[in-house]
């Protein structure tokens, strides 16, 4: 099953603030790595806490936070952004 990425509108403007190099890296491991995927939670980790239900993905230095609705078959890029200050504004 090939799963939909959507990116909330917050990320593409956090994605305008990455260097080109950056924004091609994430958008490439969505695009290969995660839609063709049979399960994408195979590829990340579940978060904890504020977080609870929510699943990330690390992308090199940088992090992605999704939520994933098996119903839909979508993935929902909620946040991108360095490792230092993904976790630090609760989604």
């Amino acid at each position: 099953m090939a799963w939909t990425i959507e990116y909330d509108r917050r990320v593409l403007k956090e994605m305008k603030k990455l260097g080109r190099d950056a924004q091609r890296r994430i958008l490439d491991y969505f695009d290969q790595r995660i839609a063709p995927s049979s399960e994408p939670r195979a590829h990340g980790r579940p978060l904890t806490s504020t977080f609870a239900g929510l699943w990330r993905y690390r992308i090199g230095d940088y992090r992605a936070v999704c939520r994933i609705e098996d119903d839909a078959g979508l993935v929902l890029v909620l946040r991108v952004a360095h490792r230092s200050t993904v976790y630090d504004d609760p989604i």
